[in-house]
């Protein structure tokens, strides 16, 4: 049987804001640097439960493909991965019943994994236990997704479903599965420590309580964002999706250099780290933007002006964009090579 788990890089349960004039919604809050090194705290975090709509609205659009709204709280999910573990641990700290958590996984460790670390419901394939689901959430493979839609859609066109599968366009999903009741989320792997960032577009027929429901899901994981147009979801892979691999590139870089520089690695490492912990925690709070405070410890003459003209003489700036355009650009490719 093929993997149905998610491996994609593939998501501060601060308040959700709506900016006036702006399509996005964003979940904000106070990232404590602590939080990377002190993972034990975590629980802390989730304390504050939060409960799911109960009444969810029907749907207004008149599509054929439309489906009454289905108003169980039980919570599927297609895959057990990574993404899967990250929101389920998210779920069940916030106070979300685990028995309302069933999850299809193929795997027998994965699911024994998942029984015992959360107590959820586990299944080896989909059967009709998931009629009883109100939100189907995917978190499997792209080239396996259109296989486990067709084993699995005819016990579940009554639910809404978050797809969190790389580069698969919701049209694709929603074809699969014979309901245009469709989000596509696209997150990344500081999900796994709550600090995840994940873009979110929905299709017409999702209404304002499903959005609701997904944030609540999301929320779990980190911040959140919508997009009006599917396709700014190849550019949050490009920026946010593949952005961990880029942070760990430089810190490499950063460690490789310090070692070079008579520092041992472990020293390295940790200024390192620290170093993009203590910014980004910076760059967060400031009211100012990234490029202001760069300017602020650059004087001219000085060692980090030096470091910044050896950057500039060797346009990295230039061939990081490049970089991440190609991601853009593969993530679109995905969409063509596994899309219906």
């Amino acid at each position: 049987m093929r993997n149905y788990s998610s491996h994609i890089e593939p998501i501060s349960l601060g308040p959700v804001i709506h900016i006036a004039n702006h399509s996005q919604r964003f979940n904000l809050g106070q990232i404590n640097p602590a939080f990377l090194a002190e993972p034990q705290i975590m629980p802390q975090l989730f304390s504050r439960r939060q409960t799911f709509f109960t009444n969810l609205l029907g749907l207004t659009d008149n599509s054929a493909m439309s489906i009454p709204t289905h108003t169980s709280q039980t919570l599927a999910f297609i895959g057990g991965g990574n993404m899967a573990s990250a929101i389920i641990g998210g779920l069940v700290k916030q106070g979300t019943p685990a028995n309302q958590i069933l999850v299809v996984e193929p795997f027998e460790e994965t699911r024994q994994r998942l029984i015992s670390q959360w107590g959820v419901r586990a299944l080896a394939q989909a059967d009709a236990a998931l009629k009883e689901a109100g939100l189907v959430i995917w978190a499997v493979k792209p080239q396996t997704f259109k296989e486990a839609a067709h084993a699995t859609a005819v016990f579940c066109q009554e639910a809404l479903h978050l797809s969190v599968a790389a580069g698969i366009r919701s049209s694709s999903i929603a074809h699969w599965l014979g309901t245009e009741r469709v989000v596509r989320a696209m997150p990344n792997t500081p999900a796994l420590v709550g600090l995840g960032q994940t873009g979110l577009f929905a299709r017409s027929a999702v209404t304002p309580a499903d959005k609701q429901w997904v944030e609540r899901v999301v929320a779990t994981t980190g911040a959140l964002l919508w997009v009006d147009d599917e396709a700014l979801l190849d550019a949050v892979t490009a920026i946010s999706g593949s952005g961990p691999a880029y942070v760990f590139f430089f810190i490499e870089a950063m460690v490789e250099a310090g070692v070079k520089m008579g520092l041992s690695a472990d020293q390295a490492t940790q200024l390192a780290i620290g170093t993009f912990t203590g910014a980004s925690q910076l760059a967060l709070s400031a009211s100012e933007p990234p490029s202001v405070l760069r300017e602020r410890v650059t004087s001219k003459g000085g060692t980090t002006y030096a470091a910044l003209t050896a950057m500039q003489n060797a346009r990295v700036s230039e061939l990081f964009q490049s970089a991440l355009q190609a991601a853009r650009q593969r993530a679109h490719e995905l969409g063509d090579e596994f899309g219906a």
